[in-house]
């Protein structure tokens, strides 16, 4: 995981998770080259993101979905 203190200045086209709300959760993902991806608050465009390998995803995903996180 690499984190990104603007997340602006990434090379990608932002979506909004699936899960996301429209209230006060939403988490936007973005595909960079190599197939990493990128992770940001939407409130926030401009402020840090997190950049995870695709493994690396699955394994928060999944920790996140079973309660262990």
């Amino acid at each position: 995981m690499t984190t990104i203190l603007d997340a602006s200045t990434l090379p990608v086209t932002w979506w909004k998770s699936s899960r996301s709300d429209t209230g006060a959760q939403c988490v936007e993902c973005g595909l960079l080259e190599g197939g990493a991806v990128a992770v940001r608050d939407s409130k926030v465009p401009s402020g840090p993101a997190l950049v995870f390998g695709r493994a690396a995803l699955a394994a928060v995903v999944g920790a996140v979905a079973t309660g262990a996180l």
